[in-house]
């Protein structure tokens, strides 16, 4: 009997642990090593495509989360007036790409992924980093507070200040500011009544969205020097920048406390990295290809990388060869987008204005083909809920990678 092959994951977020399941669905004993004290991630909310629920059917929770989520109805593009640029259409969505877009709180996703795993699997409030990451004839060490760990497999999830990165790339420039910053809030506020929306302004946008669970998820960016913080607090900035919007943004930034505010600075790799292994070591999620969240694939890309990493898990320049030019294609994308969300300047802003409200009026489906080739991605390997075969089994075959990375 062959001995039981070792994957350590360095990273407890979505992505590690999406990948720490995949692995010990297949076999392998998973060590997860995560630096906080708790899985408890930080963050709001994570919007999950089609793509990104088909991957998580591959380890069996999909229609968990389908379930568990806040499916995102009719909503769309506005001014902040009020004005609608553009509607978007749920039904429409699940069509085109085989699935809904649901949304839920990332601790929501987390819970049912390390449940997914063994209880001793996850070791919390663990600092780790690649000491060697070995190569077909010798193991990758993972060096801890504890001592040394050995793993035929290592999986890098430790995010976009990737630590394990710079191991690996030693060359590479990293991350590079995206030119704007961010705020995130999940609160609860009473009598909320809407439907999720993301407004344009000039240099600034603001997205509301309701939860399941009666919680509304609300986001704002806007274009800043990198390193910003308010005089005072951040509740008090997104009044200064947001408070005469229109409706329910007054009323959310209302019910919130300047506790409930997250800001962070967004940063992207610009410079795709040569490749997303190296030795026995490979990279996931943000630590690989940081991106803008302007598409809303950040965390989906994570969940793809991981469930095609337990794929190739024997052949890692596979991996590398079914990832790199798909998610570089999406990460420019994200920031030619945000290119277009962030603009400033009045006139530049009405021209863009006026050509989203009259492509919305004369062919409402557009919108959705800066989507194909993302949200319609299949996973290499089956079960995922996908169209039957005649003989009612899914079918395996599907196509290749390289093929979907294309973009509009």
């Amino acid at each position: 009997m062959a001995p039981t092959r070792r994957a350590v994951v360095i990273g407890g977020g979505i992505g590690g642990l999406t990948a720490a399941a995949a692995l010990h669905q297949k076999g392998w004993a998973v060590t997860v090593l995560e630096r906080a004290p708790s899985l408890e991630p930080v963050g709001a909310a994570i919007s999950l495509a089609p793509n990104a629920l088909r991957a998580l059917d591959v380890i069996g929770a999909g229609d968990e989360i389908r379930d568990l989520a806040a499916w995102q109805g009719d909503g769309g593009l506005r001014t902040p007036s009020g004005r609608w640029l553009a509607r978007t259409d749920a039904d429409a969505v699940a069509r085109r790409f085989g699935g809904p877009l649901v949304l839920l709180h990332r601790a929501t996703l987390v819970t049912s992924l390390a449940a997914r795993l063994p209880a001793t699997a996850v070791r919390t409030g663990t600092a780790a980093t690649v000491t060697d990451p070995g190569d077909a004839g010798r193991p990758a060490r993972v060096g801890t507070p504890d001592g040394e760990l050995e793993a035929e497999l290592v999986v890098a999830a430790d995010g976009i200040r990737s630590a394990v990165r710079g191991v690996l790339f030693p060359g590479h420039p990293g991350t590079v500011y995206s030119g704007f910053t961010t705020w995130r809030l999940v609160i609860l506020v009473p009598g909320a009544d809407f439907a999720s929306h993301e407004t344009w302004g000039p240099g600034r946008i603001w997205g509301s969205h309701p939860l399941k669970d009666g919680r509304v998820y609300a986001y704002a960016a806007a274009v800043t020097p990198p390193g910003g913080h308010a005089p005072d607090d951040e509740r008090a900035e997104l009044l200064r920048r947001y408070g005469d919007w229109h409706a329910p943004v007054p009323a959310i930034l209302d019910a919130a406390r300047p506790d409930d505010v997250l800001r962070h600075d967004v940063h992207h790799i610009a410079e795709p990295l040569p490749a997303h292994h190296r030795g026995r070591v490979a990279l996931v999620g943000d630590a690989a290809h940081a991106m803008p969240p302007t598409l809303g694939q950040g965390g989906n890309q994570a969940v793809e990388d991981a469930v095609v990493l337990a794929h190739h898990a024997d052949d890692l320049a596979a991996y590398t060869a079914a990832r790199l030019p798909r998610t570089t294609a999406i990460a420019r994308q994200a920031v030619r987008a945000a290119r277009l969300n962030m603009m400033t300047g009045r006139v530049p802003v009405a021209v863009r204005n006026t050509a989203l409200a009259a492509v919305s009026k004369a062919a409402p489906l557009l919108f959705l083909k800066g989507f194909e080739g993302i949200a319609d991605w299949r996973p290499p390997q089956a079960p995922y809920a996908a169209p039957k075969t005649p003989d009612g089994n899914h079918p395996r075959s599907t196509p290749r990678e390289g093929r979907l990375h294309r973009t509009r």
